[in-house]
């Protein structure tokens, strides 16, 4: 409890600053909008429908984005954990990735796919697989030997050595990669929608810079932030860290 009224009296005071900032120096609101102007904007998209419209459309394309994604990280995962030969050549390849921003893919997005639902879902995708893959093969190679060594001791090898001991060890990794996935995808799913043409959060953000709407453009940011905070520490932070303490890896 303290610490959501520490959180919301920074905030506030975040936001009583900027008001003043923009009434003291006389910024014009196209440049930019004081809190009043955008809290404004956003009142009008909620008053309209246009928020909800947006974040349905945008859930949607995430969630078979990052449906797809999820699944391919932990194939590949699997995959540079288990060969050496693929870790020392296709595992270099998905380093090189990690290092790419998603924007990046746009343009051959565009080209393959079109000005649609593929190529968003095609950008959430590569933002997505790439760090649930490297966080499946890190799991699995961190694996402790005392576990490994005890399972063959009682008989187990083969793939029931994988599947009851080494997968079973690896899952806070795996979570950990939910977790980072779900950022990645969502920062590459606004990326994508930037260019779409269909609802969705970035296809108004963009609509809104193209009109000089800067207050939207913020109110549309601010969401997009709250969203992202709001589902990792309700959902995904708290879903990790219960699976942490029953491993054992940390304390309740």
């Amino acid at each position: 409890m303290r610490l959501l009224i520490k959180r919301l009296v920074f905030f506030a005071s975040l936001f009583i600053i900027w008001q003043l900032a923009i009434r003291l120096l006389d910024v014009p609101p196209v440049i930019m909008p004081a809190p009043t102007d955008v809290f404004a904007a956003l009142g009008e998209m909620i008053a309209d429908g246009t928020l909800f419209r947006d974040l349905g459309a945008s859930f949607m394309r995430l969630a078979a984005g990052l449906a797809i994604a999820l699944l391919i990280g932990l194939g590949l995962g699997i995959l540079l954990a288990k060969s050496k030969t693929a870790d020392e050549t296709l595992g270099s390849l998905i380093l090189a990735l990690q290092s790419i921003p998603s924007i990046v893919w746009l343009p051959l997005a565009i080209m393959w796919f079109g000005l649609n639902e593929k190529s968003v879902i095609f950008i959430i995708v590569l933002g997505a697989a790439v760090v649930m893959t490297i966080n499946v093969r890190t799991g699995i190679r961190n694996v402790s030997p005392i576990y490994v060594k005890a399972a063959r001791t009682m008989g187990a090898s083969g793939p029931d050595l994988f599947f009851r001991v080494m997968l079973p060890a690896s899952v806070p990794y795996f979570v950990t990669g939910v977790r980072l996935a779900w950022a990645f995808g969502w920062r590459a799913l606004m990326a994508g929608e930037l260019l779409s043409t269909g609802p969705g959060l970035g296809y108004t953000l963009k609509y809104a810079s193209d009109f000089g709407r800067m207050d939207m453009v913020l109110a549309i940011m601010i969401i997009i932030g709250i969203i992202g905070v709001t589902v990792d520490l309700l959902l995904f932070q708290r879903f990790e860290h219960r699976v942490r303490v029953k491993w054992g890896l940390e304390t309740a």
